[in-house]
């Protein structure tokens, strides 16, 4: 008998053999029975919960092939998040609201996620500005892979003075007598800001445990049930995974995770895999917590950080015997592994040592991927379906095509990445997000990226021939996405059997404009048939959730992503109260937040209640 039933709503399973319902039971954490209503209730029972959908789209649970989920998690509620942030004005008021209630010597990071082409004054704020805004409290922002900015009272934090060398990869740029600015450049090596940014405070291991838990349950929010975690840089193993463990052994897992093991120190890339395999094999774990293989980080001189804004960087003459010996290793002990690779002249590179080492140990069904593949030719497309591989996407391109068409021409942007190409090769893709220091961790930007293929900032990138129908985009998000974890026979699909992961939808996916598919959320969220998330008329079924720590956590004041919430505030308040007035608007843990400035306060709580919360905090 089913333990849950949703009825009432529009069901796409993605399964060929009944493409849609009406009613779909779970039992025992897998999907049990889908159909009409009369077939489906027949597996009701006294014990059984059944919920209305109330006509909602339902969709398979989303999973990203590529974040960073276990490092995010562990600063999630350090960060001052601007994903979705429409102006760069709202960002900065965000950021002088959060810096009035930092405590010394706490600091106010914004750490990725963003891009300066998504704000209306399409450009970032000047380091008078933040120095103006936060004359006391360290202040970084982290913008793609490309840059940071540090206010004064950053920069003494770290150290950096007129004395400071710039780093190898890395420009700390300085004034006319010689003292740093406050702006840290990748040239084209993002050690330097991963490195500064390492230098701030971190929070104890019981505000870990708090900030993990609020960041999964935000992805929940925005449908994500699985991620397949890269690892990354200032992550190693097992030290910086104590805290997901600890989540996994008190049942307090919300997302599934499958977890890469990336490599941390240049030159000892081969001997912490050797030392690693002697410590967790693939595979290992359960459904909600496993051991994936190896990558991003293969070998460091393989890294192609992308920096449109920069040349593409030659790679060292060392990359292919260095890559080969950790190749060879992988694939005798039978680790699936992944490489970040961005530009097509690295990919060949990497093809080539890949084919060597299959002559001499064959793959032989091994999942191997390479990641981003932003330029990667058609050439190379082929030769990852010959041997076998996979390509990760991500919507990085969505934040940074403005740059990429500035260096590269708008005829190079129409196929980067090749989508449809890769599609048509047969070779298997998973889509993601790479987040949270590039592109934000909403998958459903990601998805507008797919079908529109736009900018955040506007600009249209590729045309018919590189855009995907929203049900093809779908699936590159849910079943094509297991393929990178191994699961693709029981993820990614609502089908008898399958896992009892789905979203039902704030809006319906397939008929929305494509300008509000960004703002898509989930209303209630199912993971292995347990409740995780719920909103709305859902949010009685949802688990409570402690509040986010410290108490001055920029999580308890704007939540995560910003959605369309705040621009439908603005214009629906300055309309009725002038152009003069001032908003702020949060959606978090199914809650509507805002601050205000000459509005009555009655006049907010209509608004938000016209949008179906009963929550109000001023």
């Amino acid at each position: 008998m089913a333990d849950l039933i949703l009825r009432n709503a529009r069901i796409t399973t993605l399964d060929t053999a009944l493409p849609s319902a009406g009613t779909i039971a779970f039992a025992d954490g897998r999907v049990l029975a889908v159909g009409d209503e009369a077939q489906v209730m027949a597996h009701a029972n006294e014990d059984t919960r059944v919920i209305d959908a109330g006509g909602r789209r339902l969709v398979p649970g989303l999973n990203d092939s590529h974040t960073h989920l276990i490092r995010g998690g562990l600063n999630y509620n350090l960060e001052l998040r601007w994903d979705g942030v429409r102006s760069l004005a709202d960002a900065m008021a965000m950021l002088r609201a959060q810096v009035a209630v930092t405590p010394a010597p706490q600091w106010v990071r914004v750490v990725g996620g963003f891009s300066e082409s998504q704000f209306a004054e399409k450009r970032l704020p000047t380091l008078d500005e933040l120095n103006a805004a936060a004359p006391d409290t360290p202040v970084f922002i982290l913008h793609l892979y490309d840059r940071a900015l540090l206010n004064r009272a950053a920069l003494r934090a770290v150290g950096y003075t007129k004395d400071t060398p710039n780093p190898p990869g890395g420009e700390i740029q300085r004034d006319r007598a010689g003292n740093p600015t406050g702006l840290l450049l990748a040239k084209p090596n993002a050690l330097i800001l991963y490195a500064t940014l390492a230098m701030g405070p971190k929070l104890p291991a019981e505000y870990q445990l708090n900030s993990t838990r609020h960041f999964m349950r935000e992805l929940n929010r925005l449908g994500i049930t699985s991620v397949i975690d890269a690892g990354g840089g200032f992550q190693n193993y097992p030290e910086d995974y104590r805290i997901i463990e600890q989540l996994h052994a008190d049942g307090q897992l919300t997302v599934r995770i499958a977890y890469n093991l990336f490599t941390q120190k240049k030159g000892e890339e081969l001997a912490d895999f050797q030392r690693w395999s002697k410590m967790v094999r693939p595979g290992q774990g359960d459904d909600l917590l496993r051991h994936n293989g190896a990558g991003e980080m293969l070998v460091f001189s393989a890294a192609d950080f992308e920096d449109f804004r920069e040349p593409r960087p030659d790679l060292p003459a060392t990359l292919e015997g260095e890559l080969a010996n950790v190749v060879r290793f992988l694939a005798e002990q039978r680790w699936p592994f992944r490489i970040h690779a961005t530009y097509d002249e690295s990919i060949t590179r990497v093809l080539d040592v890949y084919e060597q080492v299959n002559r001499d140990v064959p793959f032989d069904g091994l999942h191997w991927i390479v990641d981003h593949a932003e330029t990667i030719s058609p050439r190379n497309i082929d030769r990852v379906r010959a041997l076998g591989g996979g390509i990760a996407i991500q919507h990085r391109m969505a934040y940074q095509g403005e740059f990429f068409a500035a260096r590269y021409g708008n005829d190079a942007l129409r196929h980067t990445p090749p989508v449809r190409r890769m599609l048509q090769a047969g070779v298997p893709v998973g889509a993601g997000t790479d987040a949270t220091r590039v592109a934000s961790y909403n998958p459903w930007v990601a998805l507008y990226w797919l079908v529109s293929g736009r900018t955040l900032g506007g600009l249209q990138m590729y045309g018919d021939d590189n855009r995907l129908e929203r049900e093809e985009a779908l699936q590159l998000w849910t079943h094509g996405s297991a393929w990178f974890s191994t699961e693709q026979e029981r993820k990614g699909r609502l089908a008898p059997g399958q896992f009892a992961d789905c979203a039902l939808l704030s809006a319906d996916y397939f008929t929305v404009a494509e300008d509000d598919i960004p703002d898509i959320t989930s209303m209630l969220t199912v993971v292995g048939g347990r409740i995780v998330h719920g909103t709305g008329p859902f949010a009685p079924h949802a688990p409570a959730l402690p509040a986010p720590m410290p108490d001055w956590s920029p999580v308890n004041r704007f939540g995560g992503y910003q959605g369309g919430t705040l621009a439908q505030a603005r214009a629906a308040l300055a309309q009725a109260h002038g152009p003069a007035c001032r908003v702020h608007a949060h959606d978090h843990a199914g809650h509507r937040h805002a601050a205000h400035h000459a509005v009555p306060t009655r006049d907010l709580q209509a608004f938000w209640g016209a949008l179906g919360c009963a929550c109000f905090a001023f």
